[in-house]
């Protein structure tokens, strides 16, 4: 499925809801496609690049331990962000991804498995996990980039008018 940006945005504004990002794999793919679109700083307020481990914990403020003992591309991890980053930034909607985008991975975390957050004020925080497959990294960050913006669209259908 492929989200239309530009509605997702005046979507997201007439609703009065504020986005930020919190992203690994894609090293900042997500928050750039938001902000492609001319008028988007009325929606999207900040995108954190949490590459590291280290970057991850301080930013977003990622358990160590958590780190340790789930690994940085986990469900658990992918939770942590998006929470951190919806406390964060303040944001009614916050989305995360960490992932192995390749080449490599291993028999445990294998190319192309993303894990996503999904924080939002008033709801649960979703996460979940793709397998991509080994479709090369590029690939592989363009479709974690496009269910993010889906799981993002999806959240604010989802979220009523802020008042």
């Amino acid at each position: 499925m492929t989200v239309d940006v530009a509605a997702l945005l005046r979507d997201a504004q007439a609703k009065g809801l504020t986005v930020s990002t919190a992203e690994s794999c894609t090293g900042g793919m997500i928050a750039a496609a938001l902000t492609d679109i001319p008028g988007s700083s009325a929606v999207v307020d900040r995108g954190f690049v949490t590459y590291s481990n280290q970057a991850k914990t301080e930013m977003l403020g990622v358990l160590t331990t958590t780190l340790a003992t789930h690994g940085a591309v986990s469900e658990e991890v992918a939770a942590e962000m998006a929470d951190g980053a919806l406390d964060s930034a303040g944001t009614d909607i916050a989305v995360s991804v960490t992932g192995i985008a390749g080449p490599g991975g291993s028999e445990f975390k294998p190319e192309g498995r993303v894990c996503f957050g999904l924080a939002a004020t008033g709801l649960p925080t979703f996460v979940e996990t793709k397998e991509f497959g080994a479709l090369g990294r590029d690939k592989v960050r363009a479709a974690t980039r496009d269910h993010a913006l889906m799981l993002i669209a999806t959240a604010v259908a989802k979220l009523p008018i802020r008042t």
